[in-house]
């Protein structure tokens, strides 16, 4: 499974990095400790790239999920 984010060209570099750990799932402490900013600065950087209307994709390759007929049998890439 990959993630994309369109429209990441509208964002700045810092506000791509908060944006990509946090569709991760990490919290807003620990991106704030790995890129050395404060929690407050982390929930500013995402509010601006909100604004910005970042998507974000998951990209799911072939039929890993197996929901059409006859694919059963392929192997799982993710």
């Amino acid at each position: 499974m990959k993630i994309e984010i369109r429209r990441a060209e509208k964002l700045s570099f810092r506000e791509k990095q908060v944006v990509t750990l946090k569709e991760m799932g990490v919290s807003a402490g620990e991106i704030g400790k790995r890129l050395h900013i404060s929690a407050n600065t982390v929930a500013t950087l995402y509010g601006r790239a909100r604004a910005k209307g970042y998507e974000t994709v998951i990209v799911i390759p072939g039929n890993v999920l197996q929901l059409a007929p006859g694919d059963e049998d392929e192997e799982n890439d993710g």
